[in-house]
């Protein structure tokens, strides 16, 4: 081997000008052809092996329920019910006539069927409770429903009036009254906002939701880096002409698979720019440091920018797709490559030092230097390709573009920088090449040898128990940037069971199994509430068909009143109502509480005497916006008609049946699974009753378990490869264990830094570790090989400069990734530089110490 690279070094630095030529046009082409070829993969589904059960039930649920996948959510929120609803219809409507950017937008709850049948879905109790108080106000409900203005509502407060005059108990009102009374003394104010009739009269059904949603699949772009950029700047721009929105009353935001995957790759370049500037300054100063001239720094730059451009052009020929982790291959290749070239030039200067002759001290550095950087590139890489086997794809392919790109880096080290040298002609050393306090550093470590090994023992031993404690974060949203719009957007769904987006989906045979099934998953403790097709073929309709019947019975004149023509109403006959109403108020105020909202009412009613017209019209507008649209709503409820599976709207039906007629079931986790913790719990639960079970929680579950038996596998395969590699090049079992010593102890150290800063692991970081094994032999080779060479004093040499300046210069480049917007990413570099800094303890300390002991007991036998 050490033959054949001093050949190879000294064919290219005779034919320097050819080699070089040659490399700059094959770099060229693969640019180009990388450009034409290279595609990119933003779709987080597709970093996991489509091959994995639960990978299979995620297809399979896409494909039964495609209106759930590749979506833009909008989650409109107003402030009062009726403004949600009339902005989210809105919504829908313009996007559905915008072809250009969406393919179709749907509003689920404004189906007719939920205001039409919506009070079937309830439960008896709670139907009959609504019913009660529904019948209970007839007379204030049907004072409105003749008279749905101002003067009607006005009328009905006194009637409420006579009943404390009569001795009715009025306290089950206190809440709308106080309502009531808000909006009145907001329009008095000269500030009138709609009052919600639904909240008063409706209050409870299956229609009130704090929230209503709009789901849209946009076109995509998938030429764009953000496939779907387009569509959701075309929802931005389309809410914001939205009249409620407009006037302040409701909001629009967005979340969704779509957006959330965008943003992603967004906030992976976001802070990079930074990053990449300071890192480029400080690895020129590591590189000026290390080199002292621009004739050795240059041609590094250049063999790094070279093969980076291969690696690429390998990348477009045999992966042709990068994925959101396989695109950090870029950082890492610079920060690992370029240790080859500074382990090359500052054996050179060494070299040179004593030999000037360049013709003489390049073949020679190569005859030193060449196998120990060929041993280092080999190792570093099998770090990456064990990850390749694994089922964890977007770290695979990543494993497979750097682990090429580490040979690749190694053939330009000893190829194009030797034939980039002879252009430069860099001068030769006059002083000598050490580590500054190398010297120091070595007489220290061989005076306490033995103390040092054994505090690593006793380090070692800690970092044993903080791998253990180390947390394994599964929930996918943590990687995320929180600042972005879907992730404050999703954050405000995760307190509700009811869109909490990690639930978990089983499909049951028939209805009855649906419902049966239903009532094993809502009897754990971990499920708060279960939904399914049953939900919307409700038990017990006969009794609940005539319960409504009844209340419609009862309602009957006030029904009829509010399907009469409205008579008009004047200024002068709210003003009269105003004041028999606030007349009726205070003959019987010390028949109420002071707290009373009626009196409250009577106050404001006083107010608005003394107020303009136009004020009052202004107030009897907002008070009866939406009181027609809600008597109407109560008329329709109360003439549902019985539900089955035929009679479904299919709107509602596809969301929830299958062709086969098979049934979705929908289990919503508690308050408990917010923390992975609980989210493990919540799957353990609904597995143990349906082991088909699928969904966003049992996939990120599933997920957290590939990516750690992935991680496992890698890590045993990457350590099995390097102990392999180093006892074939050694022959020596002591040697090769040194080495693997070593690389144990900056994995232990790894897990007790990790710890103690608080750092967990998670699908993105965890390449970090195995990385660790190709970067951490790296180093340990260098010195291993200078004891097997003689070197005594490991730390006063050129060896231990160029491993400092390396080790700087690849955590410059980790650095980086710590600056990106995306936590995944930035965690991935938190985490690089941890090892990194572990195996620099490792290499620089413990090593050394442990050499020496070797050293004294070979002496003493």
């Amino acid at each position: 081997m050490q033959k054949i690279i001093v050949a190879i070094v000294v064919t290219a630095r005779r034919n320097a000008a050819l080699v070089v030529v040659a490399f700059l046009l094959l770099a060229g082409f693969g640019l180009w052809y990388s450009a034409k070829h290279l595609g990119m993969d933003t779709d987080t589904d597709n970093l996991f092996a489509k091959e994995l059960p639960w990978r299979q039930a995620d297809i399979r649920e896409s494909k039964n329920f495609p209106q759930f996948d590749k979506l833009i959510v909008a989650v409109v929120r107003a402030a009062t019910p009726e403004e949600a609803t009339e902005t989210a219809a809105a919504l829908n409507a313009a996007l559905n006539a915008d072809k250009a950017n969406f393919l179709d937008s749907s509003y689920p709850s404004g189906s007719p069927f939920y205001s039409r049948e919506g009070l079937l879905l309830l439960p008896p109790k709670g139907l009959a409770e609504l019913l009660n108080a529904i019948v209970a106000a007839q007379p204030f409900l049907g004072q409105l429903a003749a008279d749905p203005s101002a003067r009607g509502l006005f009328t009905g407060m006194g009637l409420i009036a006579q009943g404390v005059q009569a001795g009715a108990d009025i306290s089950p009102y206190a809440e709308a009254l106080a309502g009531v009374g808000r909006n009145l003394q907001a329009a008095a104010d000269g500030h009138p906002v709609p009052l919600s009739w639904q909240s008063l009269i409706m209050d409870g059904t299956a229609g009130q939701r704090d929230a209503e949603f709009v789901l849209m699949h946009p076109k995509l772009d998938q030429s764009s880096l953000q496939p779907g950029g387009a569509a959701t700047a075309a929802l931005r721009r389309i809410a914001a002409n939205l009249p409620d929105v407009k006037a302040g009353r409701a909001t629009v935001d967005y979340t969704g698979q779509i957006p959330l995957s965008d943003e992603q790759f967004a906030s992976l370049t976001k802070g990079m720019v930074l990053g990449g500037i300071i890192s480029v300054v400080l690895i020129a100063l590591w590189l000026y440091l290390a080199l002292r001239t621009w004739r050795l720094i240059v041609p590094i730059l250049l063999t790094l920018l070279l093969g980076l451009a291969l690696t690429v052009f390998y990348a477009a020929v045999f992966v042709k797709v990068m994925n959101l982790i396989s695109v950090a291959f870029a950082i890492l290749f610079i920060g690992l490559a370029v240790d080859f070239g500074i382990q090359y030039c500052v054996r050179l200067r060494d070299i040179r030092h004593n030999t000037p002759d360049p013709e003489v001290a390049v073949p020679e550095t190569a005859r030193q230097a060449g196998a120990q950087i060929a041993l280092a590139a080999t190792a570093t890489a099998c770090g990456f390709f064990a990850f390749a086997p694994t089922d964890f794809v977007g770290v695979a392919e990543l494993g497979k573009i750097a682990g090429a790109g580490m040979f690749i880096a190694f053939f330009c080290t000893i190829t194009f920088l030797p034939a980039v040298l002879r252009l430069f002609k860099p001068k030769a050393e006059l002083a000598p090449v050490w580590l500054p306090g190398g010297a120091a550093m070595d007489n220290i470590l061989l005076k306490h040898r033995r103390v040092v090994v054994a505090g690593f023992v006793l380090a070692a031993l800690a970092g044993g128990f903080a791998i253990g404690r180390v947390g394994f974060d599964a929930n996918p949203l943590d990687t995320k940037d929180p600042n972005t719009e879907s992730m404050r957007t999703i954050r405000t769904l995760l307190a509700d069971p009811a869109t909490n987006p990690f639930y978990a989906d089983v499909l049951a045979p028939n209805l009855d199994g649906a419902r049966e099934l239903s009532k094993k998953l809502s009897a754990l403790p971990e499920v708060a509430e279960v939904l399914s097709g049953a939900t919307f073929v409700p038990e017990e309709q006969d009794q609940k068909l005539a319960m409504l019947a009844q209340a419609q019975t009862i309602l009957a004149p006030t029904l009829l009143a509010a399907a009469t023509p409205p008579k008009p109403v004047s200024v002068e006959d709210i003003r009269a109502s105003m004041a028999k109403t606030h007349d009726a108020i205070m003959a019987v105020a010390d028949k109420l509480p002071k707290t009373s909202p009626l009196l409250g009412i009577a106050a404001t009613l006083a107010q608005l005497q003394g107020e303009s017209d136009e004020r009052v019209i202004a107030m009897n507008a907002a008070v009866t916006r939406f009181l027609p649209l809600e008597l109407t709503r109560l008329s329709e409820s109360l003439n549902a008609q019985p539900i089955t599976v035929q009679s479904l709207p299919p709107e509602v039906a596809r969301d929830w049946f299958l062709p086969d007629g098979r049934v979705r079931v929908e289990a919503l986790p508690s308050a408990a699974a917010q923390t992975t913790k609980g989210l493990r719990h919540f799957v353990k639960a609904v597995l143990a009753i349906a082991p088909d079970a699928g969904g966003p929680a049992v996939s990120t579950v599933a997920t957290a378990a590939t990516i750690l038996g992935s991680f496992r596998e890698a890590a045993i395969l990457a350590f099995a490869a390097i102990a392999i590699i180093l006892a074939l090049v050694f022959r020596n079992i002591r040697d090769t264990a040194l080495v693997l010593a070593t690389l144990a102890l900056s994995a232990l150290l790894t897990g007790l830094f990790a710890w103690v800063v608080g750092l967990h692991i998670n699908y993105a970081n965890i390449i970090a570790l195995p990385l660790l094994l190709g970067v951490g032999v790296s180093f340990n080779v260098y010195f291993v090989m200078n004891f097997r060479a003689g070197v005594r004093r490991f730390l006063a040499s050129s060896t231990a400069n160029a491993v400092l300046f390396s080790a700087l210069t690849t955590g410059t480049a980790f650095g980086a990734l710590a600056f990106s917007g995306d936590r995944g990413t930035a965690s991935m570099g938190d985490l690089l530089l941890l090892s990194l800094l572990a195996v620099l303890v490792a290499t620089f300390v413990f090593l050394p110490a442990l050499l020496y002991v070797l050293e004294e007991d070979a002496g003493q036998a």
